[in-house]
């Protein structure tokens, strides 16, 4: 039992991104936070080495299908500017059997913040706000202690904020609770500064600056002050200063729209009684946290666009991978929306998403050059413990290279 119970976590509590690495995201909580600058590549790092053969590529894809439990995965692999590898493994419908369609849309839960975090980057760039500005200048009286919680502390998830998906109404971890999601809460629709209020009934995690939490909370309120700033919603202003400069053509933002509108993997939630179609869902319960419908295409391609400069200035592209210390299993950092993950041959950037019936990786190199965007959806109890592994054992060797058998 306490194995199915592990796997309803997986399956259904990695909502609007609740790091998909470490699903419990308090673990680098007890260290006060200290912030450091990584180089851009050398040789020898991330993404120097010949791009893996398919086979290669495809062997690592299978594994989350096979060992990882998956019903579903797809994955695209770029380089130098080119798609050079795509991979399907699994179906995309347990009731038809199709395949899973390569080029297929899916929802991309937490990557949602790096695009939310560019804009407010973007904004501090026009000198519209500052990185060390106070919460409370601009959002007076949304969060309690605001005055001494600043931008880049939200950013980077060292606020203290309580994440509301932490709080009771949100752990649907039994079979009753389950039914309860598939019948009713996936449908309703949730307003930012409600969660928001939810988060902050809760006693904050540490004071501002004093630890490291990762929080939806956070994203919550930077879409409030995106609005606050531009006059516009913070959807409005991720497609014109993103989605749109970079042809980003099969990424939605889709509020409360419960559909994936073009062809897709279906997501499915483990109940006893066999699985439950889980794809559709109302993502207002993510917002600006997690409700980013998009393709590894289009991931991989803003992935390039952000870290080869076309984003942001370099002042603040520098300010987003200043990173403070997050996990440690795996190795991880975070920035301002974008997380630094240690593989065996140094460090890429980028972030997982996780939202019910699904789980998404995008990581690129510090120069922009190789990129991996992967989306799979999560099922089998018994194996969901191998997600993480399979998906970092495919992450190190699309940038380090197969390691040698013995």
């Amino acid at each position: 039992m306490k194995s199915y119970r592990s796997a309803l976590r997986l399956a259904a509590s990695v909502l609007a991104g609740a790091s998909v690495f470490a699903l419990a995201p308090a673990a680098g909580a007890a260290t006060t936070a200290q912030a450091t600058t990584t180089p851009t590549a050398t040789p020898g790092a991330p993404g120097s080495v010949p791009v893996p053969q398919r086979s290669v590529l495809q062997q690592g894809l299978d594994a989350l299908t096979d060992r990882a439990g998956a019903t579903g995965a797809i994955a695209e692999v770029r380089d130098h500017g080119r798609a050079v590898w795509r991979g399907t493994s699994g179906v995309a419908n347990l009731a038809t059997r199709q395949p899973a369609p390569v080029d297929g849309e899916f929802r991309a839960g937490s990557i949602t913040k790096t695009f939310v975090a560019t804009v407010v980057l973007q904004l501090v760039a026009e000198h519209r706000l500052g990185l060390d500005d106070p919460i409370e200048r601009h959002l007076p009286g949304l969060v309690p202690n605001g005055g001494t919680i600043t931008v880049r502390q939200v950013m980077n998830h060292t606020a203290g904020l309580f994440d509301f998906l932490e709080d009771p109404r949100f752990a649907y971890e039994s079979d009753d609770a389950l039914r309860r999601l598939l019948a009713v809460d996936r449908w309703k629709t949730l307003a930012p500064r409600d969660l928001i209020a939810v988060g902050v009934s809760h006693e904050p995690y540490f004071a501002p600056g004093g630890g490291w939490h990762y929080s939806n909370t956070d994203y919550l309120v930077l879409g409030e002050l995106v609005r606050q700033v531009t006059g516009n919603d913070w959807r409005t202003e991720v497609d014109h200063r993103v989605l749109q400069p970079l042809g980003l053509r099969h990424t939605f933002l889709p509020g409360t729209s419960t559909t994936v509108p073009g062809p897709h993997s279906h997501g499915y939630l483990p109940l006893p009684d066999g699985p439950a179609d889980i794809t559709e869902l109302n993502p207002s319960m993510a917002g600006a946290a997690g409700e980013l419908i998009s393709t590894t295409d289009d991931l991989a391609r803003f992935d390039a666009a952000l870290l080869g400069g076309r984003l942001l200035p370099p002042a603040q592209l520098a300010e987003m991978t200043t990173t403070v210390a997050a996990d440690e299993q795996p190795p991880t950092r975070y920035g301002l929306g974008l997380m630094q993950l240690r593989l065996s041959c140094g460090d890429v950037w980028g972030h997982p998403g996780g939202i019910h019936g699904y789980v998404t990786y995008l990581f690129g190199d510090r120069s922009g050059t190789r990129q991996i965007a992967i989306s799979a959806n999560p099922y089998d109890p018994q194996k969901g413990a191998e997600l993480n592994p399979a998906v970092i054992g495919l992450i190190d060797r699309t940038f380090c290279g197969p390691k040698p058998t013995s």
